[in-house]
């Protein structure tokens, strides 16, 4: 899906025209909110969005399992699978699946960490704890109500925030802001942007810790493309994004071709940028989650260069402390129950 740009514009009569469809929509999303989750019965993390769209997922969730991993953890991350033919329960295993069946997001994670895609977040539950999960990381997932959550983690680029803060399809929001700032538990602000400062304020004011973080990139893959003239190309959430962090990394782009997020790329579609990039002797580049979908097509072109990029957070002591809490907490919580 490509964002509407009246989105991010205030006052947009087309925003105000759809007003009425997006209260009903967060009426709705907001009771489904409401219910009462199922208790997994090992901590539930879940990074999410307050809207639709990308603004570092991914990263987050790779970092987290990381830090899960040197505080002794088995993480296991669950995810719907978003674009994929499989409804699960299944594991992701690189060998067996593409993009197509599980979905570009779980194809690139699990280099990293096991992933589960289930439709079903119940079934998923029971997938991941066969496979030895001590703590489920939930890659999205924050506005359904299936699951009890231990933590939710929010996660919004500081650049763009929360866009006009109407409700889809008046706005980019997946439900109204209140309800959803009542069960966050930390804020991640990725970059160096200030368009979600008066969030953060306000999750300040309720005690809910703000984290700062930015997207670092891999330091092989700035090696690999010195010195060179790229065309970059993405189809993620926020594709500028991509092309800003290449800029910053002293990667000199030249060109540039952003696509629908998720974007399921054609045969011609590859062949076209390839020529476009050879006509001008560019290097074509793209994101890690593009790569992914692309090793699931024919005729992939070789020379089309991956750029890995990392989250790298401003005080990892807090988020270490944050997510310690959380999981005492969550056990704590579940022992006493007993």
């Amino acid at each position: 899906m490509r964002e509407p740009a009246f989105w991010y514009r205030p006052r947009s009569p087309k925003s105000h025209l759809l007003s009425l469809v997006a209260a009903l929509y967060g009426a709705i999303t907001a009771r489904r909110m409401a219910r009462e989750g199922f208790d997994a019965g090992i901590p539930v993390i879940c990074v999410g969005n307050y809207h639709v769209g990308g603004a570092g997922k991914t990263p987050t969730v790779l970092a987290l399992t990381k830090l899960l991993r040197e505080l002794g953890e088995t993480p296991v991350v669950l995810s719907r699978g978003y674009g994929g033919r499989l409804k699960g329960p299944v594991m992701v295993d690189r060998a067996r699946h593409t993009a197509a069946d599980i979905g570009d997001e779980p194809l690139m994670m699990v280099r990293d960490v096991a992933v589960a895609v289930a439709h079903d977040r119940l079934e998923g539950v029971a997938l991941a704890k066969s496979q030895g999960a001590t703590v489920i990381l939930m890659d999205d997932g924050f506005q359904n109500p299936t699951l009890l959550k231990d933590a939710s983690l929010i996660v919004i680029d500081s650049a763009r925030g929360l866009g006009n803060g109407k409700v889809f399809p008046a706005g980019p929001l997946r439900a109204p802001l209140k309800g959803q700032l009542a069960r966050t538990d930390a804020l991640v602000l990725i970059g160096d942007g200030h368009a979600a400062d008066d969030v953060a304020a306000e999750l300040a004011t309720r005690a809910k810790p703000v984290l700062r973080a930015r997207l670092k990139p891999d330091a092989l893959s700035l090696a690999h493309l010195f010195g060179k003239r790229v065309f970059a190309f993405a189809g993620i959430g926020d594709p500028e994004r991509f092309f800003r962090t290449l800029r910053a990394g002293g990667i000199e782009v030249v060109r540039t071709r952003p696509f629908a997020d998720h974007h399921m790329f054609s045969r011609e579609e590859i062949a076209a940028l390839a020529a476009d990039a050879a006509r001008e002797q560019l290097t074509l580049v793209t994101t890690e989650k593009d790569l992914a979908r692309l090793r699931g097509s024919e005729g992939v072109p070789d020379g089309i260069v991956p750029f890995a990029v990392q989250l790298e957070f401003d005080d990892p002591a807090k988020l270490r402390q944050l997510i310690s809490d959380h999981l005492y907490k969550a056990r704590e919580r579940r022992f006493s129950r007993r």
